[in-house]
């Protein structure tokens, strides 16, 4: 499938918060649980795996992420959930996942949970995804069926929501 253009009116997904505030606010809450608060013993975790790990999550969640909005750009809508879609996306990551960039930035969240060596990090792992999911996720898909009609319909059926 192509990316699908519409002219279309100004509204929005109507998503919480945007999303990397709302990871950063998850990962400031587990860091400072586990620093002030539950001080647990830290990852089990040699050195060098660790940092290997960091690196390997990292750079997974970040190449999503520039991999996704490059596909934005490509066909001219904006990325951020707050401002209204031109298109919806279809091609490159877009194929394996409607959400690459929530993935992208719960890759980049594990990684630093894992360099801290904080494991209440990871902890907050579920109520961030229940967060995302109804605040943010839910609502997109929502207002994009709304807006792009049965070709976005088409294509949440056969596209997996994160892989």
């Amino acid at each position: 499938m192509t990316d699908t253009k519409r002219d279309i009116s100004p509204d929005t997904a109507g998503v919480i918060a945007p999303p990397p505030l709302i990871y950063l606010g998850f990962l400031i809450l587990g860091l400072v649980l586990e620093f002030l608060v539950v001080r647990t013993q830290g990852l089990d975790m040699p050195g060098a795996l660790r940092w290997t790990v960091v690196t390997v999550l990292a750079l997974l969640g970040i190449a999503a992420i520039a991999a996704a909005v490059l596909r934005f750009r490509r066909a001219g809508t904006p990325a951020p959930p707050w401002q209204p879609a031109t298109a919806f996306v279809a091609q490159g990551i877009y194929r394996f996942t409607r959400n690459p960039m929530y993935l992208g930035m719960t890759l980049i969240y594990c990684a630093i949970g894992v360099a801290a060596n904080a494991p209440v990090v990871f902890w907050m792992l579920v109520p961030l995804a229940v967060t995302i999911h109804y605040g943010v996720v839910v609502r997109e898909e929502r207002y994009m069926a709304a807006r792009f009609g049965e070709p976005y319909i088409d294509y949440a059926n056969r596209v997996p929501r994160w892989l």
